[in-house]
């Protein structure tokens, strides 16, 4: 069930990256946002609840929670006209809690590319709150980017990976995952710091 979920978020990172990036407008990614952020509340309340008091399961789809609410918060704040900065303040408590998975899923589960991909949603949550609730303009388009690189390596291809029962926790993976993150994002943010630079001479 949670693998299913994982593809959703997939696609609802995808329609938000296409907001950020000025191709698809707020009100129209708010529904989206408001059907995936459902499926994130209903899907790990259902884990917990017949999980039998398993720790480990219940720790497992804690986090589920923390996409669930942000997506709420953000289709609800879209067709409300409301400001970003609250989404944006819970965005950093995301971040900060991600550290915390990726260190469990490191440590105590031994799963290390979800580990890597938890700290990969940390980076971009913490990108969400730059822009969100501090008002950096500025980083908008990177974090377009970034939200839409991150569609598809931490969710989409790890679900279809799951539930074709093709995936691997192995930590060559992982090193595999974050070396590609990390060329991706380093050369996304000399793009967009060149485009800045360009754009008063133009001026």
């Amino acid at each position: 069930m949670a693998s299913v979920g994982l593809l959703y978020v997939g696609a609802v990172l995808f329609v938000n990256a296409m907001m950020l990036l000025g191709k698809v407008d707020g009100r129209a990614a708010a529904i989206l946002n408001l059907f995936v952020g459902a499926l994130q509340v209903v899907t790990p309340t259902v884990i917990i609840v017949t999980a039998g008091g398993d720790p480990a399961t219940i720790m497992g789809a804690s986090g589920i929670y923390l996409f669930g609410f942000t997506y709420l918060y953000v289709g609800i704040g879209l067709l409300a006209g409301l400001s970003t900065t609250g989404v944006g303040w819970f965005s950093l408590f995301v971040a900060i809690a991600a550290l915390v998975y990726a260190a469990h899923n490191a440590f105590t589960v031994r799963d290390y590319p979800f580990a890597v991909i938890w700290l990969l949603w940390s980076f971009l949550w913490t990108l969400f709150f730059l822009v969100l609730g501090l008002g950096r303009e500025d980083l908008t388009r990177y974090t377009g980017w970034v939200t839409l690189v991150q569609a598809w390596l931490t969710a989409v291809i790890p679900a279809f990976l799951l539930l074709t029962g093709r995936y691997s926790p192995s930590a060559f993976y992982a090193l595999i995952l974050a070396g590609v993150c990390v060329v991706a994002f380093g050369g996304l943010w000399m793009t967009a710091r060149r485009t800045q630079e360009r754009e008063p001479s133009h001026a």
